[in-house]
């Protein structure tokens, strides 16, 4: 099945969707080192740097699948207080529109975080979708249960010209953040160092009581008291949000621990530098994630 990817970032959704047998003719995004990334790990694909609201769309490839991860900062829990350049992020989601009106494939995909049905155009939204003539459903989805090591659930929501298509969940055993980590890597330092955040502090030894010598230490969110290493990660995001604890020293997760946490494969190359690797990753759908929901609507749809 030919399929493009829309804000297609470092390529998760491509990754998956390539597994599954699609055939990703297309990929766009407006960051041009993302494109770049893109490019070097699925040389195959025709690439653009572009604000989709501006693309002519003639010259995109005709598809039968649309895929698409619409920008999330503008309705994700992470974002935190309203600013006025959060309207223009939700505002990429009518590109979606726009694309379906003009090539009309017999199906779509879009993943976002679930806050963003509390859109307020979400259902308007929703209706132009069905306006074209796609029978849409909506589903939270965890991507834990898709065997990647990592709780991070996201919305999908699909659409087809011929009928409803639920994703179904298939439950499979959860893998465990200590699959991830290697602990031969380097740059370890003591957690009860001079100067250490009150609030670091308080969060290690509420871990240590609850998890022993090893565990996950969260920078921001809500675990204060660490989490497990025999369960999968908290959701990563486009910052360094976790350290691994071991005894009474600790590290940030390396970007490759992260791209092991997102489910890419080991040999997917990232930017050279961790921030924008990081960023990228956190903006990514899971690879085997993309790769569970694909294959089940490409087999619905044929």
């Amino acid at each position: 099945m030919r399929a493009i990817d829309l804000f297609a970032g470092a390529g998760g959704f491509t990754e998956g969707a390539t597994q599954a047998g699609a055939s990703v003719l297309f990929a766009a995004n407006h960051w041009q080192e993302a494109v770049n990334i893109h490019a070097i790990n699925h040389p195959e694909t025709q690439h653009a740097c572009q604000d989709l609201h501006q693309i002519d769309w003639r010259k995109v490839p005709a598809h039968d699948l649309l895929l698409a991860s619409p920008a999330c900062q503008g309705h994700s829990r992470a974002r935190g207080k309203d600013k006025p350049y959060h309207d223009a992020l939700r505002s990429t989601a009518w590109a979606v529109t726009t694309g379906l009106e003009v090539h009309r494939p017999k199906a779509f995909v879009v993943e976002n975080v679930p806050e963003f049905t509390r859109w307020e155009l979400f259902r308007v939204w929703l209706f132009s979708l069905e306006c074209l003539g796609y029978k849409v459903t909506t589903q939270v989805l965890n991507a834990a249960d898709f065997g990647v090591p990592q709780s991070r659930e996201r919305l999908f929501v699909v659409g087809s010209l011929e009928k409803k298509i639920a994703v179904v969940s298939p439950g499979l055993p959860h893998v465990p953040a200590r699959s991830i980590i290697d602990w031969t890597v380097g740059g370890w330092s003591p957690v009860e160092a001079e100067g250490r955040a009150a609030n670091t502090l308080t969060r290690y030894r509420n871990g240590r009581d609850a998890h022993g010598s090893e565990f996950l230490l969260a920078y921001y969110g809500s675990e204060n008291g660490g989490r497990s290493l025999d369960r999968p990660i908290g959701t990563l995001t486009t910052r360094d949000r976790y350290a691994v604890v071991r005894g009474d020293r600790f590290r940030m997760l390396t970007a490759d621990e992260v791209r092991r946490g997102m489910g890419f494969p080991d040999g997917y190359r990232l930017p050279t530098a961790k921030t924008h690797a990081v960023k990228m990753l956190g903006n990514a759908v899971p690879p085997p994630l993309a790769r569970g929901v694909v294959g089940q609507v490409m087999a619905a749809v044929g």
